[in-house]
């Protein structure tokens, strides 16, 4: 009798596991960190840190790299050549131990004075999981009087190790390879990732030469700090810095608990406060530790202790005001930190934070030591630094009061009818269809709600020029009752913009909240209407511009002329929006006709309204890109801003232009 299965039975046969080159290419994520683009990174990395680590022990002073055309990859350094011949101790070949298994290297004994005593690549899978995640492998070695050959396709060898006696200038090994499309979903990537990754390993390596080929374009470049982290802080602190750069480096030896092995730590810092940029960057045995993890807790918790006793020893708090946070000290502050260690826990193999407690503890009382030291030395410098910290917290705190105030204000329900004055709304309520109208006074307000189609458009009217909020502070901005209310109708909140843009958690926006698809705004054609328009497209610039930047924000354009020809049954009307509009529409009229400069919108019949600025078939939209608003708003500042020179320059050179308007209006 046959024994009848079930579909989901769950047996001791139903337990396998991966072997060989499937630990990677079914689950590069695990190895990688991501089985997209980021992942595909990473395991470039993983080659080039190899070729870093011998360029640390002294061998070679230059690393190549060649961004291929068809996404391939070649990394040659000027090491001592990977050793791929046959291994005595492990009874096998060193190139099958290195390249097709895992956790084998020539990095686990770096705690006992062995080889790479401070390295990248400790975990012995990179090599591996790379060639088993690649379409193809080519390897070239040039060590112990041979040239090396390896070749593999799809995690698989070809043809073994070729091995040929040969004459050379230099040792090293050069690797040829293409990332898979079927591990990685995205192979694609950017010379920018390229540019990025070598010069942040120049950073941190100093006097190593990188030399990019990026043959899709032809281009080179080439990266080199020869006094390193010195270099780049000077670089990016430019002359805006108002303390010294300060630079300190040391050595240590330590433990992360008592039942552990003791190991080394080097490290280097430098650091200066800035009034114009801040930056923090930790790099640890050469990787960019973009979580941070232990450096970073020993940056914060240094930093604010060092610089809180200085405020408090000098009376520099106000009564009963609260302590400072780092991020008042971070808002001003570039500092980089370049340690290596030969023991290094890492927080998983894509290595962007470090654990490492004695790293942790020992960095902080260093500091600490060290800051205190500074800032008594200094004390011209620590009084800036004290001033300047004080200063990012009053404004951060101003901020939150703000934020909280704005939230108070602009909290409100979809159905804005019975909170916002003379606001009219729509009937639909699917988001991508509705059209909000900002429209000019309460005259235009009735032609405009006559002509619409009130399924998907709503209307907002501005009662007079509203507040210009280039120059206002956030406190006079959200006293006023037109800006919140418009605010309010538009339903995503604002962005606020705090210095450094460090406080992103003040901001209340969010684009999911948007209550329409378009806002559009509409004023008459003359220089009121001109000036009504940009002060509100000002007010989106500042307080949400992402509005913008997601071509949301439109400006419709009213005709400035109303033609009409013939007469009774015949008679036909035209609206031209430019003087050439015109001049096209008189040269093709046969007969008489009868020109009218187009009224204010107040003044038009709800027919004209819909055929000319609200109908969708036959209205005329411009976009307002982030370009424009930039510029609406460079102008706008310079005529009515403080630049008083500027000014008179810009009217003397320009006015000439806008002399009709003023006649017309």
């Amino acid at each position: 009798m046959k024994k009848n299965t079930v579909k989901n039975e769950y047996t001791n046969e139903s337990i396998s596991s991966l072997k060989g080159a499937d630990r990677v290419r079914l689950r590069p994520s695990v190895i990688f960190g991501s089985d997209g683009l980021e992942g595909c990174e990473h395991s470039v990395f993983e080659i080039l840190s190899n070729a870093i680590d011998e360029a640390r022990e002294g061998f070679g002073n230059k690393i190549e790299i060649v961004l291929g055309r068809d996404n391939d990859i070649t990394v040659c350094d000027h090491g001592r050549g990977i050793p791929v011949d046959y291994n005595a101790n492990e009874e096998k070949y060193n190139w099958e131990l290195l390249f097709c298994e895992m956790y084998a290297g020539g990095k686990y004994n770096n705690n006992g004075g062995d080889n790479y005593e401070f390295s990248l690549g400790l975990n012995g899978l990179g090599l591996c999981a790379t060639q088993y995640s690649s379409e193809y492998m080519e390897v070239t070695i040039f060590r112990d009087g041979y040239k090396y050959e390896l070749k593999f396709e799809k995690g698989e060898n070809v043809g073994g190790l070729k091995k040929e006696k040969t004459s050379y200038k230099n040792t090293g090994s050069t690797i040829h390879w293409k990332p898979d499309r079927d591990v990685f979903t995205d192979i694609n990537i950017p010379v920018e990732y390229f540019k990025d990754i070598l010069k942040r390993q120049c950073i941190v390596n100093a006097g190593l030469k990188f030399e990019l080929t990026d043959e899709n374009t032809g281009e080179k470049y080439e990266y080199c700090y020869p006094e390193g982290i010195k270099d780049y802080i000077e670089e990016i602190a430019g002359d805006k810095s108002f303390s010294e750069i300060q630079y300190y480096t040391n050595e240590a030896k330590g433990r992360d608990r008592a039942d552990k092995e003791e190991y080394k730590l080097k490290f280097e810092l430098a650091f200066c406060f800035n009034n114009e940029v801040n930056n923090i960057e930790y790099y640890h045995n050469s990787s960019f530790l973009e979580h941070g993890g232990a450096p970073d807790k020993a940056v914060r918790s240094a930093f604010v202790s060092a610089v809180d006793a200085y405020l408090k020893n000098n009376n520099l708090y106000n009564k009963n005001e609260k302590k400072i946070v780092f991020s008042d000290i971070e808002d001003s502050l570039i500092l980089i930190i370049n340690s290596f260690s030969t023991v290094t826990s890492y927080e998983n193999q894509t290595k962007k934070s470090i654990t490492n407690k004695f790293i942790q503890e020992y960095l902080t009382d260093y500091l600490k030591e060290q800051l205190g030291i500074y800032f008594i030395e200094n004390k011209a410098d620590a009084d800036k630094i004290a001033k300047q910290v004080l200063v990012n917290k009053r404004s951060r705190e101003t901020a939150e009061k703000t934020r909280v105030n704005i939230k108070k204000k602009l909290t409100g329900n979809i159905d804005m009818n019975n909170r916002v004055e003379k606001f009219v709304n729509c009937r639909s309520k699917d988001v991508s269809k509705r059209e909000l109208y900002i429209v000019e006074g309460d005259s235009a307000l009735g032609s405009v709600m006559l002509g619409r189609d009130s399924e998907f458009q709503g209307i907002m009217p501005i009662r007079g020029k509203i507040l210009n909020c280039l120059k206002a502070n956030y406190d006079r901005i959200f006293k006023s009752d037109i800006i919140t209310d418009l605010l309010k109708v538009i339903g995503c909140g604002v962005e606020i913009k705090a210095k450094h843009n460090t406080s992103k958690d003040l901001n209340s926006f969010d684009i999911n909240n948007l209550r329409w698809d378009k806002i559009i705004i509409c004023t008459d054609a003359d220089v009121d209407g001109f000036q009504i328009r940009t002060l509100v497209l000002t007010m989106i610039y500042r307080l949400v511009p992402t509005l913008i930047d997601e071509h949301k924000v439109f400006i419709a354009e009213s005709p400035l002329y109303e033609i009409t020809a013939g007469s009774g049954k015949s008679e036909k009307t035209y609206f031209a929006y430019t003087e050439k509009e015109k001049a096209d529409i008189i040269s093709k009229i046969k007969g008489k006709y009868h020109i009218q400069r187009s009224k204010g919108l107040g003044e038009n019949e709800p027919e004209m309204m819909w055929q000319t600025t609200m109908n969708p078939e036959t209205r005329r939209l411009i976009m307002v890109m982030p370009e424009d608003a930039k510029k609406t708003s460079d102008i706008f500042d310079l005529l009515l801003g403080d630049n008083l020179t500027g000014r008179k320059e810009h009217i003397e050179t320009e006015g000439y232009k806008y002399i009709d308007l003023t006649e017309l209006s």
